[in-house]
């Protein structure tokens, strides 16, 4: 295999969503434009995340190689060019509101964009898993005329999902405050 030679190395490891990305947000703003950050991540969601927030920048997936635990990711920092704003699904809901649609047995759909094994240690009960990463090939699962609240941990993910789903003739919210901040029951895979 070739050498890969980078301009920077961000050291993610052991964190979770949205750390890797808030960490990689500040990091590729001390390149210059063309250069290449590696960033290590623990984290096996980070590889959805990252590709998912620079196909949202502008900032180029390079590609991720598996060393061990860790997973290394390469990005290019885009030319000023082909940079896109940020931006934030305008659809939202907290998860307060959330809590009493569930309440309130409102007819809802809720889509957890969570990693598998986040899902399985707890999730909202009737929620639907599709982890961020699969939601490209599985959005035909979901029912077009159904009101989707997307959920995740933090309201990151959820974000770029929602964003996704909307393209694709969606009806979305995305949940902010995501799972962190949800007081109601849980569902657990035993």
């Amino acid at each position: 295999m070739a050498e890969i030679t980078v301009n920077k190395v961000l050291d993610a490891k052991g964190l979770a969503c949205p750390m890797p990305i808030i960490k990689t947000k500040k990091e590729i703003q001390t390149l210059e434009p063309g250069q290449i950050i590696e960033i290590q991540a623990t984290d096996k969601g980070s590889k959805a995340d990252l590709e998912a927030w620079a196909k949202a920048t502008g900032n180029q997936y390079i590609g991720m190689i598996e060393d061990g635990d860790v997973l290394k990711h390469y990005l290019r920092k885009a030319d000023p060019a082909e940079l896109k704003e940020e931006t934030m699904h305008p659809h939202v809901v907290t998860i307060d509101e959330l809590q009493e649609k569930v309440n309130g047995d409102e007819k809802i759909t809720i889509l957890d964009v969570r990693e598998s094994a986040e899902y399985a240690f707890g999730h909202i009960d009737g929620a639907k898993s599709i982890p961020l990463g699969e939601l490209e090939e599985r959005f035909e699962e979901l029912e077009k005329d159904s009101d989707i609240h997307v959920i995740c941990r933090s309201a990151s993910r959820s974000d770029v999902a929602a964003q996704q789903l909307t393209e694709k003739g969606y009806t979305t919210k995305n949940v902010l405050g995501g799972m962190k901040d949800w007081k109601g029951s849980l569902n657990k895979l035993n």
